[in-house]
């Protein structure tokens, strides 16, 4: 079947008519499991549609004029899609975003020209701080904006009810058993609910929850629990939307962030599809949904945007070991606190003979501030910031000399080292010295352990 089109009038006609694909290298019980990529939007994610349909509906009711402010608390996809549809439309975009969100969705908001206010993601509704809470601030003291806001927005259910929930229909051939689907806002699970609800009473909804999100417990216990802490982006809430439907939902099931993480790298390595956090806790939703089935059922459910904007977390090795979410042997020692092991061929180092800028650089692309030292694979020295600073500030005339410098002619010859047998008591004097831990396992060198590496473990440790 032929895929090509004449050409678009705008790339905005591109919003919506995601393909199907069947997912054939999982085990789906007696089900057959069928995702559509909504990561094949413009934007890289479901939330185009919204996007598309609630700025058309506010301009057509007179909330948003030519030329106005459009505001939104968003995890990042939102925005992008109101970014996407508004700003060729001549509006100026605010979005307020949690910090714990991705450098790639912040990054693409800034270049698609959006105004970006961080705030924190460890507070509450009610709380000033609170990104829905300053968007509505923002937004009120802006004359004549819109606030979009997507979690009471009529408009973003009915996306789904008219867009989605067809489309899915139509691809599915009219027989659809159940639909997986996480909750942000509450719209793709209303808006779906209300469709099927309507054209096939038997099409179950299924929510999706990460561990933490009070939706879950709520749907099976009619009690509202206290909300936790989760890693995914862009589902799971500590509050009911008002958007948010929950009558719909027929079964839910709480995923945790390592079995999200772990089904979505899956994804891409059984069945090449990159996709974001949220798509693995509704894979591992819907593979537990299928698995449990008596009869055979036909079950979809979505890639919620593209992996590309997760490359540095959830497809980052040394990102999901910080976070725990890895499935890394763990020995009881020190060498559980090493995010870079050097045995895994993960350390970032530079040779003696290496320039200093070279040192610099790689401290720059490996987000690290010091560098260990090896020569022929034996630990020589190590060099930091310091260091490499101390050798090349000076007079403009020579600096790049001095940069040329050898590392080792700005490393620190005299180490402190520690045995990985260690206990974590062991690691505050080399931290009350200003120094990095430096682990040993006899002798061989296993990577160095900083107090960002300390303080990750603890956390952890829960």
């Amino acid at each position: 079947m032929s895929r090509l089109h004449p050409p678009f009038r705008s790339v905005l006609d591109l919003i919506g008519n995601t393909p199907v694909v069947e997912l054939k290298r999982f085990d789906t019980g007696l089900c057959r499991l069928f995702i559509k990529l909504e990561s094949q939007n413009p934007g890289g994610s479901i939330k185009d549609r919204i996007a598309l349909s609630m700025i058309a509906a506010a301009e057509r009711d007179g909330r948003l004029k030519p030329g106005g402010t459009i505001v939104e608390a968003t995890a990042g996809n939102t925005g992008l899609g109101l970014a996407q549809v508004g700003i060729p439309k001549g509006y100026r975009i605010i979005l307020v975003v949690p910090d714990k969100m991705s450098r790639e969705k912040i990054q693409h908001l800034r270049a698609l020209g959006a105004e970006v206010r961080l705030t924190r993601s460890d507070v509450g509704k009610g709380n000033p701080e609170y990104y829905q809470d300053m968007a509505e601030k923002i937004a009120a003291e802006i004359p004549g904006s819109f606030y979009v806001n997507q979690f009471a927005n009529a408009a973003n259910p009915e996306a789904h009810e008219t867009t989605t929930g067809p489309e899915i229909w139509d691809q599915l051939k009219g027989d659809v058993d159940a639909v997986v689907v996480g909750v942000g806002s509450g719209g793709t699970l209303t808006g779906l609910g209300r469709f099927f609800a309507r054209v096939s009473p038997k099409t179950e909804m299924v929510l999706a929850d990460p561990v933490g999100s009070v939706l879950a417990p709520l749907v099976k216990t009619g009690k509202m629990e206290e909300a936790g802490s989760w890693t995914v982006e862009g589902i799971g809430e500590d509050f009911v939307p008002p958007n948010c439907d929950l009558s719909l939902v027929k079964k839910a099931f709480s995923v945790n962030d390592k079995a999200s993480m772990l089904a979505v790298r899956d994804l891409l390595a059984k069945e090449g599809i990159l996709a974001g956090s949220s798509s693995g806790t509704l894979l591992s939703a819907a593979l537990r949904y299928c698995r449990e089935q008596k009869t055979p059922k036909r079950v979809v459910t979505f890639v919620c945007d593209s992996g590309n904007k997760y490359l540095s977390k959830v497809f980052d090795d040394f990102w999901l070991a910080e976070q725990g979410l890895d499935e890394r042997e763990q020995h009881g020692d020190l060498s559980d606190l090493v995010a870079r092991s050097h045995r895994e061929g993960g350390t970032v180092f530079v040779g003696p003979d290496d320039n200093l800028l070279t040192a610099y650089g790689r401290m720059r692309r490996g987000d690290v501030s010091q560098l260990p030292v090896l020569d022929q694979g034996k630990l020589v020295g190590i060099i930091d910031e310091g260091d490499i600073l101390s050798k090349v500030e000076g007079p403009y005339d020579g600096r790049w000399e001095r940069f040329n410098a050898p590392v080792a002619t700005a490393m620190a010859r005299e180490l402190h080292t520690l045995q990985s047998s260690q206990t974590l008591d062991a690691l505050l004097p080399i931290f009350d010295r200003n120094e990095v831990a430096i682990i040993f396992d006899g002798e061989e060198f296993v990577g160095l352990i900083t107090r960002v590496d300390l303080i990750n473990h603890l956390r952890r440790a829960r």
